[in-house]
């Protein structure tokens, strides 16, 4: 599975941006997918994810009600939308797949691929 990030920018606060995964995969919907995002100086942290059929999505709770995460497995992209964007939100931006249990969708360590990242830069 590779998968390609992209969509990132520079934006206002306030603004909003989407983020989009294409994954190059024989059948997207075999994997959960995820959006990570890592800040100057900080770990890398679980934005969202979404289940292998979209039913299921799971929200950080600095984003949740601001940022949607979805999929279109017969495109085999996952997009996510940001809205409401602060300066706390910059940071690299990643796409990751992994084929674990819903309950571990959160977590870093159970995502198998991940694809190279791409900026977001909000300006206050």
């Amino acid at each position: 599975v590779q998968l390609q990030a992209s969509g990132g920018g520079l934006v206002q606060a306030g603004g909003s941006l989407r983020l989009s995964c294409a994954a190059s995969v024989r059948t997207l919907s075999n994997v959960n997918m995820g959006w990570f995002r890592q800040a100057p100086g900080k770990e890398r942290e679980f934005v969202a994810a979404i289940s292998r059929s979209g039913a299921g999505t799971y929200y950080a709770d600095s984003v949740k009600g601001r940022f949607t995460i979805s999929r279109d497995n017969a495109k085999k992209s996952v997009l996510l939308q940001m809205s409401n964007l602060t300066p706390d939100d910059t940071a690299v931006y990643y796409c990751a797949a992994g084929v674990q249990v819903l309950s571990a969708l959160r977590a870093e360590a159970m995502y198998r691929y991940w694809g190279q990242g791409t900026q977001v830069t909000v300006s206050s």
